[in-house]
């Protein structure tokens, strides 16, 4: 089998890829990486925030050939108190707010995401979490994952690491992202140098999101052994 990973930025990637191999990332912002095991061929690759990066990332991933697997991968906010930070999840549930559409992945556990087009702030979570009754996630990318699996007919897991929790008070951070998905780093260093006021929270964001790409490693790890994804599904997080 080849199967694709799909996340948005290395640092979720980092901990699984630490000794994959690094191949040519393609168009600016696009990472990949690759290894083979028992057989089969995997391929992680990010290329932003987003949907246009997913795609972008999907591209990336069949440059070499086509694939019979995606994993959507990324590190995600809380909509729910229950869910704590640094925590990993394998979410059965996809709601694309902008068109409506749903992508269910299984009938026997709920995890419902919510995917949007901004991040989203402490206000944006509360209003989600009203909208959607019993979500408990919410991200960037995973919509358009499950979208390009339904269009190509392959199979989909959704793999999400917790980085911020429901009312995590986080400076805004939709107007540094670039047109490729991209953090424009210098500048949102700039900005919050002069607000030491979210320094803390931005300390625990990184070590929370941090945590959870290991969270998001070790339940990768465990798919890759077993490649069952209805009975890894049943599995729940950790």
């Amino acid at each position: 089998m080849r199967i694709s990973i799909i996340a948005a930025l290395p640092g979720e990637l980092k901990p699984l890829v630490a000794n994959w191999q690094r191949v040519r990332s393609g168009p600016r912002g696009t990472a990949k990486w690759v290894v083979a095991q028992n057989g089969d061929t995997w391929i992680a690759v990010c290329a932003g925030m987003g949907a246009d990066a997913v795609r972008r990332a999907y591209a990336a991933a069949v440059s070499d050939g086509p694939v019979d697997m995606l994993v959507s991968v990324g590190w995600a906010g809380a909509l729910a108190t229950e869910i704590l930070p640094s925590t990993a999840y394998v979410v059965t549930e996809v709601i694309d707010a902008q068109t409506g559409e749903h992508f269910s992945f299984s009938h026997e556990r709920q995890l419902r995401l919510i995917t949007t087009a901004r991040v989203a702030d402490a206000a944006e979570k509360k209003r989600l979490a009203a909208t959607y009754p019993g979500a408990a996630l919410v991200d960037m990318e995973a919509a358009t994952v499950a979208r390009l699996a339904t269009m190509h007919n392959l199979p989909v897991l959704c793999i999400k690491g917790v980085s911020d929790a429901v009312g995590a008070n986080l400076p805004d951070l939709n107007s540094f992202i670039d047109a490729n998905g991209q953090m424009r780093m210098a500048s949102f260093l700039a900005h919050i140098a002069l607000r030491p006021q979210v320094w803390p929270s931005l300390l625990h964001l990184g070590r929370n999101s941090a945590r959870a790409a290991d969270a998001m490693r070790d339940l990768i790890l465990e798919f890759m052994k077993e490649k069952d994804v209805k009975q890894f599904i049943r599995t729940g997080s950790i």
